[in-house]
């Protein structure tokens, strides 16, 4: 029975080196914002952000190119406090909700880029259609436990898209000069997560 326990130790001390641990996390949707801003009338910003949005973040503090981050946003709740423009965003016109009902960014690389700041590069599907983005992080920050014994980080992400590469066209020509609607959409994630209480994973490390 020594004998066994000696040999399982040994394996587990000969592999232990290759292997690492990192943390699972859960976006905290209560303490989350997902925005985004557009020119209007090519003379201000209209400002909004989508209310109903989940997603899992994988941290590898020793190795950030094996982090990992998912996020899963309901179109439908598009919100830039004016009830009939919401509409309207929901419409056929633009985020066509009822046949695009979610929208998601799935990264596929993490890179460093500078003291506390990460690349992030990732697919991101909207309205049907999947185009390759970067974000800009800053984060993850520090671990910090809140009054009842969970843990927090958090993370702020920004990067620009135009619209019209994921199809949406919709505008109005002004009798001035230009165009109702602009192009570029700037998008601003502000992230808080949770610890998932089972929270560590095997990642293989590949030398």
């Amino acid at each position: 029975m020594k004998s066994t326990i000696v040999i399982i130790s040994s394996l587990v001390a000969l592999f232990m080196p290759t292997l690492a641990l990192a943390s699972t996390w859960t976006i905290d949707p209560d303490h989350t914002n997902i925005g985004f801003k557009v020119k209007h009338l090519m003379v201000s910003t209209v400002n909004g952000n989508f209310l109903k949005h989940t997603g899992t973040v994988t941290i590898d503090d020793k190795n950030m190119a094996k982090s990992k981050v998912e996020i899963r946003i309901d179109a439908a709740s598009i919100n830039t406090n004016v009830a009939k423009r919401d509409e309207h965003l929901r419409s056929a016109d633009f985020f066509d909700v009822a046949k695009y009902p979610t929208m998601t960014f799935v990264s596929k690389k993490v890179v460093k880029a500078g003291k506390g700041k990460l690349r992030v590069t990732g697919d991101l599907t909207l309205h049907g259609v999947t185009r390759e983005v970067v974000l800009a992080v800053e984060g993850p920050t520090r671990e910090s436990k809140d009054p009842w014994g969970n843990i927090h980080r958090g993370a702020a992400a920004s990067t620009r898209i135009n619209r019209k590469d994921f199809g949406l066209v919709w505008n109005k020509t002004l009798e001035t000069g230009g165009v109702l609607i602009g192009d570029d959409i700037v998008i601003a994630l502000d992230i808080e997560m949770i610890k998932d209480k089972d929270n560590t994973v095997m990642l293989q490390q590949l030398k």
